[in-house]
């Protein structure tokens, strides 16, 4: 089992911490994280985007001029692609970028995720988090002596003055254990977990 250190909010060691193997110790799927990824930027597209072809767009119901004798190419409508303020041709339309991953594909993602933290040294875990009033001074400097930048923060349960003391400081995403994703973990340089925490998410994924 990896062995990681559990520090205090003033970033000193206060002992340590077995992880279990099969959550924090799997092998990294390179695969399976792309995926993932993937699966969750394409799942928050809204894809609401909208073009009008030629029926939707308003007007040109009357043959601009008659078909021959006029020595100018034949026209149907106004409103054809080629004509400027006619419709467009293949243009994007509205629809839905979402599709899910299998369950055991999306666990299997997220174990590696945590891992993969572990193997690079990016995994902090705080014997606990607690903030007495909102302060955002609190919570950067709790980031600065653990030399946390753009930090993801995992809590075991949601803590509305950790949250109002986080949300201004650049970069740092608060989560609960039972919510947090691939993205976010990847996309955080270190990841910053209390220890009640990691309890949840070995119980849930163990």
């Amino acid at each position: 089992m990896p062995k990681v250190a559990v520090f205090n909010m003033e970033g000193k060691q206060v002992g340590e911490i077995e992880l279990n193997d099969a959550v924090f110790g799997v092998e990294v799927n390179q695969d399976l994280l792309h995926k993932a990824v993937v699966s969750q930027l394409a799942n928050s597209r809204q894809g609401t985007v909208a073009t009008k072809n030629r029926a939707a767009v308003r007007g040109g119901g009357r043959k601009p001029w008659r078909q021959k004798g006029t020595g100018r190419a034949r026209q149907g409508s106004i409103r054809s692609p080629q004509w400027v303020g006619g419709g467009v041709v293949f243009g994007p339309n509205q629809r839905d970028f979402s599709y899910r991953l299998p369950k055991k594909a999306r666990r299997a993602a997220l174990k590696s995720a945590l891992s993969a933290k572990v193997q690079a040294g990016d995994l902090v875990v705080l014997e606990q988090l607690t903030v007495n009033e909102p302060k955002t001074r609190v919570m950067a400097d709790m980031f600065e002596a653990l030399d946390a930048k753009k930090p993801l923060v995992v809590l075991a349960e949601w803590d509305r003055n950790v949250e109002l003391s986080t949300r201004n400081i650049p970069g740092a995403v608060l989560a609960k254990s039972v919510g947090v994703n691939v993205y976010d973990i990847l996309n955080s340089q270190k990841l910053v977990i209390t220890k009640d925490a990691v309890a949840k998410l070995e119980e849930v994924l163990a």
